[in-house]
């Protein structure tokens, strides 16, 4: 349980790492959008062979991965509807003006992209003894442009660094007990449920992906974005093929 909230909170510290980064530097609209693109690409790799490709493995010839992959698409779907009636829009939009950033629904957006990728997490520790190289690689790139962001908006509504990174470490925390969760509350589920977990990840990163990380990435990063997405898979695909050889 302690292997699975450390390597939980290791996979999240870029949340902190971020908010520092930003906090004491002012990175370029195009830097942010580039590493946007590389954890984009990170992200589909470990979604396609760490996610999906298992969920199938173990729900075979059952519709548990499909029922998984749509639930988890339509759970984001909805969660990001509401947060946005909240105000807090894109979490990644760093166009957004400050009054628009309403800390608390901005922290809920967050969370709802960090906790599946660290349920993920404790799940894999619990299955195979050992966490996933290619997952943790992948929601640690991804978390940086997601700190970045959000801090550079709460800095613009006069929030202090300080407090910048108080709430990176809090939500750091919080997706590091996610991963303690999905190593103990899933021990004596089936084979099926195990699928139907994984799916719903895969279909939620999917979602956050195609509506706010590669959006801002192509926006901010410019065509250089799609090679620096085809790098993030590549580096992905390595981590996965280094693991299992």
């Amino acid at each position: 349980m302690l292997k699975a909230f450390l390597w939980g909170l290791l996979a999240t510290s870029s949340l902190i790492l971020g908010g520092l980064i930003a906090s004491r530097f002012s990175l370029g609209k195009r830097t942010v959008g580039l590493v946007m693109a590389f954890g984009s690409g990170a992200l589909i790799s470990a979604v396609s062979y760490e996610l999906i490709f298992e969920a199938l493995t173990l729900g075979k010839m059952t519709g548990f991965p499909a029922l998984g992959l749509f639930a988890g698409a339509f759970a984001f779907h909805l969660s990001d509807n509401l947060i946005a009636r909240f105000g807090a829009g894109n979490p990644l939009d760093m166009e957004a003006s400050p009054h628009s950033r309403v800390v608390i629904p901005m922290v809920l957006a967050v969370i709802l992209d960090g906790v599946p990728e660290s349920i993920v997490i404790g799940l894999g520790i619990f299955k195979e003894g050992a966490v996933s190289l290619a997952i943790l690689v992948a929601v640690f790139i991804s978390n940086l442009p997601e700190a970045i962001a959000g801090s550079v908006g709460m800095k613009a509504a006069g929030a202090s660094r300080r407090r910048v990174v108080l709430l990176w470490f809090v939500i750091a925390l919080v997706c590091a007990v996610a991963s303690v969760a999905g190593y103990s509350l899933f021990r004596t589920a089936s084979a099926h449920w195990l699928a139907f977990v994984q799916a719903f990840a895969g279909g939620a990163i999917l979602m956050m992906l195609a509506n706010s990380m590669m959006p801002e990435a192509y926006e901010h990063g410019g065509k250089l974005a799609g090679v620096f997405t085809v790098l993030g898979f590549c580096v992905s695909v390595m981590m996965v093929i280094l693991e299992h050889s």
